[in-house]
């Protein structure tokens, strides 16, 4: 069963939450904190590759952003502080010790060989183009291609699939770029929000909303991946519709945020781009507030 990610359904939830009255002291003491319980299944530690498919035109700039992304998590040790690399340090927090993540190979299908409407069934087709052990395959689909349910539910996905030959199963994510489909839902706080107070929009780190907008997609379904592959790892809520690492702490960014508010996070002086943490080749990045599971908070960068 696949994990959806959609950061407009928790917000929704919790701008409702805003309507009720308002909680006495009293009461607010005793508010549990937030606890993802772990169900005693496999969590993907140690070195894992991360096959990448891209399916649909991407510009060679708009994949060095994501490959940068995704190196950066790993293997940053110059990167000025905060960085990307601090931010995933918290998965070692989850039972098992580190996950440690390395770009290997790459497809590009700039033919749209499956049409520019795509169902589940082409994703998991696309994502078993690799199948190998401690892996998980990423497939990112431009921002010409529909893929079912994404904007009305999802903005990205995670799950798995099984090796017809040993039953092995492998991590697979989706994630698309919402720059022209869907940006205030999936892009936010990049692009005006759907619902909710109308805050100013932040101005993209990397210059491309769709593309940083799919960096807090793919940054969530990466820690969900890992600390939840196969639906019995770490969630809070039912298993088809889990609050996992990330999404169990979504619209957070910085300190101080709120609903319609993503928090303090740092501005570049010159050109205002808004991000949290550094990754390598100079790259910035906006990265969400991840669970961690020793302080019981959703953690952020600043």
């Amino acid at each position: 069963m696949a994990s959806n990610y959609n950061p407009a359904i928790t917000f929704s939830e919790v701008l409702t939450l805003l309507l009720l009255p308002l909680l006495t002291v009293g009461e607010l003491v005793q508010e549990q904190p937030l606890v993802l319980k772990y169900h005693n299944g496999q969590l993907l530690k140690g070195r894992i590759t991360v096959n990448l498919i891209w399916y649909g035109t991407f510009t060679p700039i708009q994949r060095s952003v994501i490959v940068d992304f995704i190196n950066s998590l790993s293997s940053a040790p110059n990167a000025a502080l905060p960085s990307t690399a601090t931010w995933w340090k918290t998965t070692e927090n989850y039972k098992g010790g580190s996950s440690a993540l390395v770009v290997g190979s790459q497809i590009l299908h700039p033919a749209y060989t499956l049409g520019k409407s795509l169902k589940g069934n082409h994703l998991l087709a696309l994502a078993s183009k690799f199948n190998q052990l401690n892996s998980i395959s990423v497939v990112l689909t431009a921002k010409d291609v529909a893929v079912e349910g994404f904007c009305m539910s999802r903005c990205g996905t995670h799950g798995s699939t099984r090796n017809v030959r040993n039953a092995a199963r492998t991590a697979y994510i989706w994630v698309g770029n919402s720059e022209t489909q869907c940006p205030g839902q999936c892009a936010w706080p990049f692009h005006q929000p759907i619902y909710g107070p109308q805050t100013p929009p932040l101005v993209a780190p990397n210059g491309d909303v769709g593309v940083d907008g799919m960096i807090i997609n793919l940054a969530t379904l990466l820690a969900g991946t890992v600390t939840n592959p196969f639906n019995n790892g770490y969630f809070q809520g039912p298993p088809t519709a889990p609050l996992e690492a990330v999404s169990a702490c979504t619209g957070v960014f910085g300190s101080g945020s709120y609903p319609g508010y993503p928090g303090k996070v740092l501005v570049d002086k010159v050109t205002g781009a808004s991000y949290n943490a550094h990754g390598v080749n100079g790259r910035r990045y906006l990265v969400p507030a991840m669970w961690d599971p020793q302080s019981l908070i959703c953690k952020t960068l600043v």
